[in-house]
Order: C-alpha cells, then structure tokens, then sequence
C-alpha cells in the first residue's frame, strides 16, 4: 500500500514520464489546453477519490460525507464569489455534461434550442447530429457572415423569429471575437426565449476581466473550469436562483450520480488562485500575447479568420499555402509546436482534415511568455508552413522551440508518481 507509482508499475511511470517531457519541452497551443498548478495536480490525487458522496452536501445518500461537504461548499462559495453566481453547480464532470444537465432542467424531447453552427466555431454539445444535443432536441443554427466571418446579430434575431426557439446558446469554442452578452439578452428577451452561455473557453478572460461577463445577462452559464481558468478537468453550472433547483436535480439524479469529489476538491484551488493577485494580470497577457501572435502572423502573409482576434486563439486559414489543416498540424508537432486542426467558416474540406488550425496562448502565457516570444513563435510557425517539404528546417526549429522551453522552464519540481 506504500509503494509509489514507479514501484507498482514502471511502465505507466514511463508514460508519464513521457508525456511530462512533452509539456515540458513542446510550445502548447491548443487553446482549450493549460499547465494546472501543482497545488491543483495534488489535490486531484487526494485522499477523497476514495469517497462516494452522491446527492447535495447536507443531502447525501452515503454516510461519511462531512469533509465531502465541507470541500464542496467551498468550491460552491469561492465560484460564487468569483463569478458573481447568484447558484452554483460544482459536480458536472465535463463541458458536455454541464450542457447536458442544462438541457435535461430546461428543455422536453424535440424543443428547440439556437445554438452555433460547428462548422463555423461552435461546440459539439451544441446540436451537432451525432451528439445528444442534436439527437434528442431541435437545434437550429445561426453561423458567421462569409464577408465578415463575424456573427450578425441582426441576422440571428431574424433566426430566432423564425425559429422561437425555448432557448438559445450563446458560445464557440472556435471563435476569435468578444461576445457582447447584452446583445444577446435583448434577443432573446424578444422572443421569449431563455438564454444561456457556454463560456467554457472564455471563463479566464471573464473572470479576469478582459471580456464581457455574462452573469449579469444570461439566465444560465456553462464553463469547464481548465482551459482559460487554468484548473483541474471538469465543469461548473452557474445559475439565477429561479433555476437552481431544476439545474441540481438535472445534475443528480438527472444525468450523473456520484460526484468526482477529488475533483470538486481541486476545483475549489483553482478558483481561490483566481480569486489571487496576478491572475487578472495574467489573463491580459493572453490576450496581449494572442493579438501580438496574429498580428505578426498577418505580416507574415497568413489569413485569419476575422482578420485577428480579441480573445485567447485564432483560426488561421490554409487554403493558399498547399497544405490542410491536418497537414500543418502534423508538421507543426514534428517541429514541437502543438496546435490543432480546426474547420474554418464555410470550409471545403471535411472535418478530419480541414483547412484551418487553432492555436492559442493561454499556456505558453503561464511559461511566462511575452510579445517577445510570440513575434518568436509566429517565425517559427511561418518558416515551418510555408516550407512543408523541409524536414531539416523542422528539425532546426524544434531545436529553437526547445531551448524557449529551457528559458521558460515548466514543472520543473514536479515528480509527484515517484
């Protein structure tokens, strides 16, 4: 019972070993991606994994739950104060989840939701056919204008009348522009509809104040609490106390029973970091850095979708450079810069292999990373996709890559299977 990781099983050990070298000695991103504290990595690996603790704190169906309680009230107050939630749901395990049990409290079998076109940067969990959210309700989609590739709120009031929908979704999570949430309540307001917002990607940002907050706006918001936030894997439902008894039930017995308490746990860390000096100042050097990465980028003679970007990523469109998204994010991680592919508007090409990728700055900012270093990184992206033939040159440019990561060292203390 005392043996570590390395003991029990040397080959996970190596695996892990791997992977953090990976984080460590690879520019990460993918902007739906971070580095967690090391406070938050321990407490996942806490003693409360052990627990089962299904039902509300004060209301559970196990005994034994008191310190469940305690570390699940905490993260309840601590998100309240730093969101300004009115109620809030800490135990929904994943994005798509929290989507999930917003659906299930609000909606019947085949009501309408208004949701964001994937195609054009929405999420899964947004009505796409092959997930529940497209199987059992009615999505309809609004999209992105093919001039602007911005969203036109006039033409989502025209959908909206059209539609009625019961609710509509405001949220991407391949969207470079602010949302403007005030906008959006005017909307629905108009039709009668209820309005929620998946700001999964975008919650650091709000929380930090360098985007809009929906709180004040939205009747329910949706986050994952370790992109932009920078915490353990996993989802909160924040609410207006009207709904709050719909959306806990939702979440138990609705659609998952006992909660990841050591999760719950360490999402409580993440939101007392955030609540800490420095993270506002953190979250406007990602948007500094993003801006800095696509601006150069642009003088490089890339496209972007939109023309740049006000948030933490941007889509870069391929189409004139012979290569697919696939392709570029392959060469890119040949050459130890990790991003993904990603679709652009209106694209030609199928969702496996793309004409745009996604990079982002939120984990390359907590390296501690300034303009300096993007202007860096946006050479090296330029050198590696305008010469897809040079292996040597990726080559060279995954040594440069590696020598930032030893000037912006991550996790360097961190051996905590061993």
């Amino acid at each position: 019972m005392n043996r570590i990781l390395s003991e029990v099983d040397p080959q996970m050990a190596v695996i892990l070993d791997g992977e953090m070298k990976r984080q460590q000695n690879c520019l990460v991103m993918i902007p739906s991606e971070n580095y967690a504290s090391k406070a938050v990595l321990q407490t996942q690996g806490c003693i409360m994994t052990n627990k089962y603790a299904e039902g509300y704190p004060g209301a559970r169906f196990y005994n034994g739950c008191q310190f469940m309680d305690m570390a699940e009230n905490l993260a309840i107050e601590r998100a309240k104060k730093l969101f300004g939630a009115e109620h809030v749901n800490v135990q929904p395990s994943t994005g798509a989840q929290a989507n999930m049990a917003v659906y299930y409290a609000l909606l019947n079998e085949g009501d309408t939701f208004l949701a964001m076109d994937i195609n054009h940067g929405g999420h899964l969990s947004h009505g796409r056919k092959q997930n529940f959210s497209g199987r059992y309700y009615n999505p309809v989609f609004y999209g992105v204008e093919k001039d602007t590739e911005v969203i036109d709120l006039n033409k989502v009031l025209d959908i909206a009348k059209e539609c009625k929908p019961k609710l509509i979704v405001v949220g991407a999570s391949a969207y470079p522009r602010t949302l403007d949430f005030k906008a959006w309540r005017e909307i629905a307001d108009k039709v009668g509809a209820l309005l929620m917002a998946d700001v999964a990607h975008i919650i650091g940002l709000i929380a930090g104040g360098v985007h809009p907050d929906p709180m004040p706006y939205c009747d329910i918001v949706t986050t994952t609490t370790h992109k932009t936030l920078r915490g353990p894997r996993g989802a909160i439902i924040m609410c207006r106390k009207e709904f709050a008894e719909k959306i806990d039930k939702a979440v138990f017995p609705g659609v998952q029973a006992g909660p990841l308490m050591h999760i719950i746990a360490a999402k409580a860390v993440s939101f007392k970091e955030a609540l800490e000096y420095g993270f506002r100042e953190y979250q406007a050097q990602i948007v500094k850095n993003a801006k800095t990465l696509a601006d150069y980028l642009i003088k490089e003679g890339f496209r972007l979708v939109s023309g740049g970007t006000d948030n933490h990523l941007m889509l870069i469109d391929l189409s004139d450079k012979g290569v697919s998204g696939r392709q570029a994010a392959d060469l890119l991680d040949e050459s130890g810069i990790i991003v993904n592919k990603n679709l652009i508007p209106y694209d030609t090409k199928s969702p496996l292999e793309c004409s745009g990728i996604r990079p982002g700055t939120p984990a390359i900012t907590t390296r501690e990373m300034r303009e300096p270093e993007m202007e860096l990184i946006g050479s090296m992206i330029s050198r590696v996709l305008k010469n897809p033939k040079d292996a040597r040159l990726r080559s060279e440019v995954r040594q440069e890559v590696a020598e930032l990561c030893r000037n912006f060292p991550i996790y360097q203390d961190l051996e905590i299977w061993r």
